[in-house]
């Protein structure tokens, strides 16, 4: 795939991060300046993006039911800085509801011990009983077969070993709460980030990288040939949690992307889910200016069909100004709430890490409104396979770009779709909560050169004038 200036600047911040000291900053300092944008001059601009920003006045479904402003109100007491998995989970506990904010130096590693060293798969599975080349062995399907899912001693083994690794990597987000990077190339990698029944959450500026699961399970009736499925999101909004902004971060499956993934019985050992899920009843959340690279099943808003999971009526969810490069499905995939899709850019390569699927989903009582978002496209890839027909009936699509031209995303769906699959104009809502709205013909521009953590003055207007 071509390298764009948003997966190089991605990848030269993780590479910086793993080298860089992870030095203590007081606790009055803000994030920034510095990186990439040299020396302050004799005229500073305000920075970027500082660690008591709130999220502005309709600025997405996450500025309803009171607004969204994380640990603004945070004492000194209740300020952090954080360099390892053992000290980040102890502020998030020490914290518990009131307001608080978490600087993260340096990039975290939370498959780690207690003094931050990395452990290996095989390190977290001591104890357990689990090794892969037992489990391959005891579910080959030459002898297991592929009418029964694995169980008995080596599927409980694995089981107990993918708990210690939960017990590791599951980093759970109270109430009143900004988590942010305080430097260039902070982040976190391998971390399962839990918002699940809570209010007012803010993620701004971090590197999300390979939250991967050590223990995929293997599943010989998933579909024809089955599968390899794993666990852990690196942003999970669940539970009826409301009110969470998540902005200005990159997720991405680097270093280990899908094309570097082993094979066991035919499919690829898939060791990554999803990368921000919102389900569950989960509500009011605005998902900004982040980058998303090189992973296949990016982002589910409602997790089922089914009714009993508290989502009807709610799952109401803004994505705007994101830029999605080399991701190969659900960007997002919706069911349920009202989803505002605007002023995205998406590249679609035919030599992505990840194959194409589909961009948005529209899947059971889903109400997608996709306005003014560009697609830039090279390869097979044509306008008609953009939307994917998931059980939903509905959707808006109006005045969005493909390689610069405008195109009726729905119209072109409706072209080449089966008769029973064919989707209609939605009617039923409108969004207006739109505080940063671009022309389409900026969007691509304004996106490439802002999205993803930024740090430091601010190289002129701030979102190119938002």
């Amino acid at each position: 795939m071509a390298t764009s200036t948003r997966t190089r600047r991605t990848a030269c911040a993780l590479v910086t991060a793993s080298a860089a000291l992870m030095l203590m900053i007081p606790s009055t300092a803000v994030a920034g300046p510095g990186g990439t944008h040299g020396p302050p001059d004799t005229h500073p601009r305000d920075p970027a993006i500082t660690d008591r920003q709130v999220l502005p006045d309709d600025d997405g479904w996450a500025s309803a039911g009171g607004g969204t402003t994380g640990g603004a109100e945070a004492n000194e007491e209740h300020v952090y800085d954080v360099s390892t998995r053992t000290e980040l989970v102890n502020a998030l506990a020490g914290s518990g509801d009131e307001p608080a904010i978490i600087r993260v130096h340096g990039t975290i590693e939370v498959n780690a011990d207690e003094n931050g060293e990395p452990l290996t798969c095989d390190e977290i599975a001591e104890g357990t009983g689990y090794t892969l080349e037992e489990y391959l062995e005891a579910y080959d399907p030459e002898t297991w077969g592929r009418d029964r899912k694995p169980d008995g001693e080596m599927e409980e083994a694995r089981e107990a070993a993918e708990q210690k690794q939960r017990a590791l990597v599951d980093i759970r987000i109270p109430s009143n709460t900004t988590l942010i990077g305080a430097e260039e190339g902070a982040g976190l990698t391998g971390a399962n980030l839990t918002v699940s029944g809570v209010h007012n959450v803010i993620i701004r500026n971090l590197v999300l990288a390979d939250t991967y699961d050590c223990f995929p399970s293997w599943d010989p009736t998933d579909g024809d040939e089955g599968a390899w499925n794993s666990e852990y999101d690196s942003v999970r909004i669940v539970d009826g949690a409301t009110n969470i902004w998540v902005d200005h971060n990159a997720f991405t499956d680097e270093p280990m992307t899908d094309d570097k993934l082993p094979t066991y019985f035919g499919q690829t050992f898939q060791r990554h889910d999803g990368a921000l899920d919102v389900t569950n009843g989960s509500d009011l959340v605005t998902v900004s200016w982040n980058s998303f690279s090189d992973h296949d099943k990016l982002t589910l808003v409602g997790s089922t069909d089914s009714a009993d999971r508290g989502d009807p009526g709610k799952l109401r969810v803004t994505f705007h100004h994101n830029l999605y490069e080399g991701v190969g499905q659900r960007a997002p995939r919706a069911r349920w709430g009202q989803v505002d899709v605007y002023n995205n850019h998406y590249v679609i390569t035919d030599d992505q890490t990840v194959d194409y699927g589909y961009s948005l989903g529209v899947g059971h009582e889903s109400r997608l409104w996709v306005e003014a978002n560009t697609f830039d496209i090279t390869g097979d890839t044509q306008p008609g396979q953009l939307l994917s027909f998931l059980r939903g009936e509905v959707i808006v699509t109006e005045g969005n770009l493909v390689n610069h031209r405008q195109v009726d995303l729905l119209a072109e769906y409706n072209a080449v779709a089966d008769e029973d699959e064919q989707l209609a104009e939605d009617t039923s809502w409108e969004p207006t909560l739109r505080a940063c709205e671009h022309k389409v013909q900026h969007v691509a521009g304004v996106v490439d050169a802002w999205a993803g953590p930024e740090l430091g003055p601010a190289p002129g207007r701030p979102h190119g004038g938002c």
